[in-house]
């Protein structure tokens, strides 16, 4: 699945959170993420991106957490590109409501 057509199905009013197996490492550039379940690393390239993972287990959509984080409207396109990667590599799941 490309790129565009994984952000494009991914559900930006939809409830999400980080997998319960997954460690967050703050770093000066964003963070590194594992996931012990899979043994992958991602790497998170922007505090604003980690901001808008950590909230979205307290906010009911990931477009609010995008919100909350300071993501514009020009920019969301672009997270939610970052977010379907995560969701496509299980490093965050819906969040049931």
């Amino acid at each position: 699945m490309s790129t565009e057509v994984a952000a494009a199905a991914f559900e930006l009013d939809g409830a999400w959170q980080l997998d319960h197996r997954v460690s967050i490492r703050p770093e000066r550039f964003g963070a590194l993420l594992y996931h012990f379940g899979s043994r992958r690393l991602s790497f998170l390239k922007s505090p604003v991106l980690l901001a808008v993972v950590r909230l979205l287990a307290d906010l009911p959509s990931a477009r609010e957490a995008c919100s909350a984080a300071g993501v514009t409207a020009a920019e969301l396109p672009r997270y939610r590109e970052a977010l379907a990667a995560l969701a496509t590599s299980r490093m965050i799941e819906p969040r049931s409501v």
